[in-house]
């Protein structure tokens, strides 16, 4: 069943009198418990992409469908409860608010949809033991390690039990042992929880981490590689020097 699709999505900037096409025509579908990297130059379209599917920007035309809706057939607010239930989003930088504790920033998107936090004191507990920052659930973002921040972030982005996780490089603040857990915590997430992340890396050994990578080019998808061998890396690395 597919969680997310897209059908001949463009979009279009104006920089000065000159027209960017960040994006030219994508077809792409997302199946549930899927994990999928996106791969491809600087400029290629990667973060355009994932903007569009988590309903922070418009396309220029096209149709995403998200969790059986199409995006465009919603107002501003049906979009917004759309993306604050069914989408968790991670990002490079954690966007962790500095005054909450990590279980409080697990919880904010539960308080934002004006949850009861005590009905999901459940989940929250589970969340913080998959992520294994039980013992620092009271630790506010400036006594965590960059690592334990970004370990927070999945925590939160879980916390809705959302359709899809998007994840803009969320390694790419990290050094590689912090890195290789984030990855691992991903991928146990789709394996453990049936979940379905897109993750946007520019690093062939994080995509290694996918079970099919989406390769960018000039704002089309210009080649697909599913994953599962012992090579993956050399793979990946091999299509990813045939496009620059």
């Amino acid at each position: 069943m597919s969680v997310l699709q897209t059908r001949a999505v463009k979009k279009k900037y104006l920089m000065g009198q000159v027209t960017v096409n960040a994006l030219d025509g994508v077809d792409l579908s997302v199946e549930k418990g899927e994990f999928v990297a996106v791969m491809g130059p600087s400029g290629s379209g990667k973060s355009t992409l994932l903007h569009l599917l988590g309903g922070l920007d418009w396309p220029s035309d096209g149709e995403i469908t998200l969790a059986g809706k199409a995006l465009s057939g919603l107002s501003d607010d049906e979009i917004t409860l759309l993306r604050r239930r069914g989408v968790g989003f991670i990002f490079q930088f954690y966007n962790l608010l500095p005054t909450l504790s990590a279980e409080e920033n697990v919880a904010l998107p539960l308080l934002i949809d004006g949850k009861r936090i005590e009905d999901y004191q459940g989940k929250i507990d589970q969340l913080l033991d998959l992520v294994g920052l039980v013992e620092r659930r009271d630790h506010k973002p400036d006594q965590l390690s960059g690592g334990q921040q970004q370990r927070v972030a999945i925590a939160r982005a879980l916390v809705t039990d959302p359709q899809i996780v998007l994840a803009d490089e969320p390694t790419g603040n990290l050094d590689s042992k912090s890195g290789l857990v984030i990855l691992e915590l991903l991928r146990r997430s789709c394996d453990d929880m049936g979940q379905t992340v897109v993750m946007v890396t520019h690093d062939p050994r994080a995509a290694s981490y996918a079970g099919r990578v989406i390769f960018l080019q000039d704002g089309q998808i210009v080649d697909q590689l599913a994953l599962g061998e012992t090579n993956d890396v050399e793979r990946i690395l091999a299509r990813m020097g045939a496009l620059e």
